[in-house]
């Protein structure tokens, strides 16, 4: 049997896409950990967790994929686009569908999350097309589903899940 060469381009898309997936995947076991009372295996995989957000960060960089901000923000805004109009409204579906409600709740809070956050590129984009930086604010995250304020139109309760304000984590 022929083995075929894989590029060294697919191998860094693979290696990001696996130091990527590790990140996450670590973070979310730190937050349990520190939940189930084991605080020193909680900084064990956080500090984990960053080695790998470097690594993948490395092979982003090694497949030149990090531009001008002005690029940069075109290509989020792509990819939220993508994410509110083609993958995350399926996949509610789906999951109403096979009465699946973790994976409905779970895509349903991306959904609307991710429409805010095309917004945001957006007028950040602009604002770059026109040499000019956002404003200085406070951004704010829903520990539950994610929603993304910013300070100036902070709600009690977020829109989406309803969590209280007292819980979003302060950027």
């Amino acid at each position: 049997m022929v083995k075929l060469m894989v590029s060294t381009e697919e191998n860094l898309k693979t290696a990001f896409a696996g130091e990527s997936q590790a990140n996450r995947k670590y973070t979310a076991f730190s937050r349990k950990a520190e939940k189930d009372g084991f605080p020193n295996i909680a900084r064990m995989f956080k500090a984990i967790a960053e080695a790998e957000t470097i690594h993948a960060i490395n092979h982003y960089k090694a497949l030149s994929m990090v531009k001008s901000t002005a690029e940069n923000l075109q290509v989020a805004i792509d990819g939220e686009h993508y994410e509110v109009t083609e993958m995350y409204p399926p996949m509610v579906e789906t999951a109403k569908k096979e009465g699946h409600k973790q994976g409905e709740r779970s895509t349903h809070f991306a959904l609307e999350t991710e429409k805010v956050h095309e917004k945001m590129y957006n007028v950040a984009l602009e604002k770059v097309k026109a040499g000019e930086d956002v404003k200085k604010v406070n951004y704010f995250i829903c520990p539950v589903c994610g929603y993304t304020f910013e300070e100036d139109d902070l709600p009690d309760n977020c829109p989406v899940c309803k969590a209280r304000k007292e819980s979003f984590m302060k950027f």
